[in-house]
């Protein structure tokens, strides 16, 4: 019998989730049925517990969009091969089971592969390759800033902006996240809260400026990346970390917003910079060949040793909880991966 942990209520990780019987649908052209073995957690999978995500389906439904496991049906006879390989992917929710399916497309066999580092990846791969290939190797000796430097999105993107020859400044809340970085080695790490780093990082630039922000928090981070950013950079959104600060529902939405600020096409056109939103389940939608070209760019740097995730935190499903507490409180570094049973 195929199980998933259905989110049911908006709330705490120890009373949100459900484990419940799953009945999939039949197969449509192009996708497979995949066992899964294990399956990885992302900070919008919090949010969504919270009730702060809007892309989440209505109440209740299987969160997870990454996953390991074997493939064990097909309905196309060109996907015949994939049967019984062992496969990393990605689903449009519904990952939190013990059987997905997806898209044929959103797959990569990955043989004996750890399943920390496939899951690493999945989504907060492909997050960190789509914006990074946005920046021109024109900018070979410029500086970006990476905020949560240390989770799985920044710790990606901080190797493949090496790759381009970018300096980086790697942003982290505390100081025991700054052994997690050193093996990275990014040019500078700045530990700070996201109210008083941008003074730092101006200290360490002088008279330079970013070519680039990767920010996951947004609020208030918004208006000082903008001030840090010099003409032809850009500012990258993929997430709202700072919204689950607020406590007191639809005025905290509203503070949220208002330090994130209302800006006009004019400043940016004038100053030549740029802020740029990323939601890949969006660009998925629309160009899911993007998605599948970054998924296989990802693993490619990986098998070229070009590319190595920070070491994934691992728990059995029984403590489903217990991870999601720990992604929640900002102070996991890399992955978090929960498994189906024992740890394989």
């Amino acid at each position: 019998m195929n199980q998933g942990f259905y989110l049911v209520k908006p709330g705490d990780s120890a009373t949100a989730f459900e484990l419940r019987p799953v009945v999939l649908p039949p197969l449509m052209e192009g996708q497979v049925l995949i066992r899964v073995a294990a399956f990885g957690l992302n900070f919008a999978d919090v949010m969504a517990r919270r009730g702060k995500y809007r892309e989440a389906p209505s109440f209740p439904f299987i969160p997870g969009y990454d996953i390991v496991g074997i493939v064990e049906q097909v309905f196309d006879e060109d996907h015949k091969h994939l049967i019984g390989k062992r496969v990393a992917g990605f689903c449009r929710f519904g990952g939190y089971a013990t059987a997905v399916i997806t898209s044929s497309d959103a797959l990569v066999e990955i043989g004996d592969m750890d399943t920390g580092d496939a899951l690493s990846l999945c989504t907060q791969g492909v997050t960190a390759s789509y914006m990074v290939d946005q920046i021109s190797e024109a900018h070979n000796g410029r500086f970006a800033l990476v905020h949560a430097a240390a989770g799985g999105v920044g710790s990606l993107l901080l190797q493949l902006l090496h790759l381009k020859g970018i300096k980086t400044i790697a942003r982290v809340s505390s100081q025991e996240k700054v052994a997690a970085l050193n093996i990275l080695n990014p040019t500078h790490i700045i530990v700070s809260d996201q109210h008083t780093y941008d003074r730092s990082i101006q200290q360490l630039l002088g008279n330079d400026t970013l070519i680039a922000s990767f920010n996951a928090v947004a609020g208030s981070t918004v208006r000082k990346d903008l001030g840090l950013i010099g003409s032809g950079g850009k500012l990258f959104l993929f997430g709202g970390a700072g919204l689950l600060q607020g406590k007191f529902g639809i005025l905290s939405l509203l503070n949220f917003v208002r330090k994130t600020g209302f800006y006009s096409p004019i400043p940016f056109m004038m100053q030549s910079k740029a802020m740029i939103g990323v939601n890949m389940l969006k660009i998925a939608d629309v160009s899911p060949s993007v998605l599948s070209f970054h998924l296989n760019q990802s693993f490619k740097c990986y098998q070229n040793k070009l590319l190595s995730p920070l070491p994934a935190t691992i728990f059995n499903h029984k403590e489903l909880n217990r991870a999601h507490d720990l992604l929640e409180s900002g102070k996991s570094t890399g992955k978090l991966v929960i498994y189906w049973g024992d740890f394989a």
